[in-house]
């Protein structure tokens, strides 16, 4: 036990006064005889005996009345278990995150964890409020009580290593109380080494009672006819109650196709056809999980040919147009003699098919048609060298050429990860039949390559460009130095490169990813380009490159939708976005992981814990009480006691 003020404790000595006034008035008996000398004797003892225990009393009575009122004066306490922590501030971090749609016993778990904050904070308590995308700082439940009313689910998965950051760049002297609320879904330990060792977290795990759900993944287009797409539809079931859901497509809010969906394993894929014209719809299924990843947004712009060129011979090129068809390219080729240099900034791709040298005027011209956003293939000639092909690609970044050297290498492995082949093939295909090169230069440079020669040696390699990109081949692909225009590959890797930088196909963006999106059209100076719908309008960051404009839509729009592009009121192109799938899957938590973590059940019991914790117990109270029961004691003894 410890004193505020232990200097009033010499107070203490004053317990001398009654002491003195009991010595004082203690009388002696004087005897007196009467004739009834048995009777009287008797009652002299009694009254002798009575009035001893009644004074004794009365001094016991009164120096503690007056030890006690002395003590409570120096106002004891007991020291707080955790007193060093008691100048902590508080920050609150709230995951907002869509898996917190997910039902518990008393509802959604994100709006029962607002319900808990607005019931159990007390409105005296000063503390910092993180959610996944947005910042509170040094606020009470009085002032954002309606902000936590009217929070809604973001976008943003969540990431405590990206919050921690944001808290940390809010400088304080104070070590810090932090509450973490979140379901743990996606949780992980790299993020948890973002806690700083001398704050303390405290974290609270609502659980859903319900954790089966499925989720709409992607849309893509599997083949085009003359007059219908085949889409596909990717599907994932999460948990362990596998019931059939229905799912349909609509363009905009005409219902297209409708069918019921039976899963046998956690991954499905269903197809639909649908007729061959621009599509602004969406996806739907209904299930009894979370509502976010039951949507999702697609859109199909009006169909507009790709512009390829290859400059070369046109018996080398003749494999190209069997790539490039009518249905969906505009391809020419064109001899370095005769190729027209005013065409090119027209073209989408252009195609350098082994030339032996490349003239000063066309490398200034494809350096400029590059940083505009074209794409470029270089498939290199053994007449070339090395230096000089070097010296030419260095204008899109850094590589490295060998000389030409006759050594057959089989080419044996795809980078599935490599944007170039990204979504491309259904499965990692190990076993193909390996084309092989006859000879081949050795080029090095610091991205990965997209094929692999079996020494691991660089086949086909990608420089990106801030626009656009650059392939590099590390040898000839003519028939007489390679098989490779007979390989499987051929289509795809060909097809890829025209379509990488061109907005075909199925538009369907995540909110947050850095994907750019190029717009055909021509902007006076001052123009500029917006996104909107009916709910939400916003200006992309956008860059003009000739007769296009490049979007960039960071962290917008906020939410999931289709949209429309427009020039003030011109629309110009539809495009649609989705929220991240990250959030699907319920069951995503490691249980050990916060095994080492302070979890507490309620937000009503962390402010508990703290005050527990944190404050002195004060016990002056209690002597003060005492001191009152004394006082009554001593009362009851002069009035009741002979």
């Amino acid at each position: 036990m410890q004193f505020k003020h232990p200097e009033i404790l010499y107070f203490l000595f004053l317990l001398i006064v009654p002491i003195l006034v009991h010595l004082f008035q203690f009388r002696r008996f004087k005897k007196e005889y009467f004739t009834n000398v048995q009777f009287l004797s008797a009652l002299s003892v009694q009254t002798r005996r009575s009035s001893k225990i009644k004074r004794w009393l009365l001094l016991s009575c009164r120096l503690l009345l007056l030890s006690c009122i002395v003590i409570a004066f120096a106002q004891p306490y007991f020291a707080a278990k955790d007193k060093e922590n008691t100048t902590n501030e508080m920050y609150i971090i709230l995951d907002n995150s869509f898996s917190m749609q997910a039902k518990g016993k008393k509802g959604e778990l994100m709006k029962r964890a607002v319900q808990e904050l607005l019931e159990d904070t007390p409105e005296n308590t000063n503390f910092s409020l993180l959610t996944n995308s947005e910042n509170f700082w040094n606020t009470d439940i009085k002032s954002i009580r309606s902000v936590l009313q009217n929070l809604k689910y973001s976008a943003s998965p969540f990431d405590l290593g990206s919050i921690m950051a944001r808290l940390k760049t809010h400088k304080s002297s104070f070590k810090k109380d932090i509450v973490i609320i979140t379901d743990a879904v996606g949780l992980d330990a790299k993020q948890l080494e973002s806690c700083d060792k001398n704050d303390v977290p405290y974290f609270i795990i609502p659980t859903a009672e319900q954790k089966n759900n499925t989720a709409v993944d992607s849309v893509y287009i599997n083949e085009v006819s003359d007059d219908f797409y085949e889409i596909i539809v990717d599907l994932s079931h999460y948990g362990t109650d596998y019931r059939p859901v229905s799912i349909a497509i609509y363009n905009q809010d005409k219902m297209i196709a409708k069918t019921a969906v039976n899963f046998e394993t956690k991954k499905k894929s269903i197809n639909f056809t649908i007729p061959k014209q621009p599509f602004h719809g969406y996806v739907s299924i209904t299930d009894n999980g979370l509502n976010y990843d039951n949507i999702l947004y697609c859109s199909i712009s009006k169909i507009k040919k790709t512009n390829v060129i290859s400059i070369g011979t046109s018996e080398k090129s003749n494999f190209l147009s069997r790539v490039y068809t009518d249905s969906e390219f505009n391809f020419i080729n064109s001899p370095i003699g005769s190729l027209d240099y005013n065409s090119i900034e027209n073209q989408d791709l252009i195609v350098l098919n082994e030339l032996d040298a490349i003239p000063q005027a066309l490398q200034t011209t494809l350096r400029s048609f590059v940083e505009k956003g074209g794409s470029l293939v270089v498939i290199p000639s053994e007449e070339d060298t090395a230096a000089n092909l070097e010296q030419f690609l260095s204008n899109f970044g850094v590589i490295q050429f060998k000389s030409f050297e006759p050594i057959e290498k089989l080419i044996t492995k795809i980078n599935f990860s490599h944007p170039l082949f990204k979504a491309v093939f259904e499965n990692r295909i190990t076993n193909f039949q390996y084309p092989k090169t006859n000879g081949s230069f050795t080029i090095s440079n610091t991205n990965p390559a997209a094929l692999y020669n079996d020494d691991q040696s660089t086949f086909l390699t990608a420089l990106p460009n801030a626009l656009s990109t650059v392939y590099v081949f590390s040898a000839p692909i003519n028939t007489r130095n390679s098989n490779f225009q007979q390989s499987p590959l051929i289509v795809p890797t060909f097809y890829k490169m025209a379509m990488n930088n061109q907005p075909k196909g199925i538009n369907a963006f995540t909110i947050g990813d850095t994907n750019s999106y190029l717009v055909d059209v021509t902007l006076s100076k001052d123009a500029i380009l917006t996104v909107n719908n009916s709910s939400e309008s916003f200006i992309p960051m956008q860059r003009i490159i000739n007769d296009k404009v490049k979007l960039s839509f960071n962290d917008y729009p906020e939410e999931a939708g289709n949209y429309g592009i427009y020039n003030q009121k011109e629309a110009l192109d539809n495009i649609s976005f989705n929220y991240d799938r990250s959030e699907s899957d319920l069951s995503a938590v490691n249980q050990n992981l916060l095994s080492s973590y302070k979890i507490i059940d309620s937000i009503a019991n962390v402010f508990d814990t703290l005050q527990t914790n944190r404050l002195d117990n004060q016990i002056w109270k209690w002597f003060l009480i005492f001191a009152l029961l004394f006082l009554v004691t001593e009362m009851a003894i002069l009035r009741f006691m002979k």
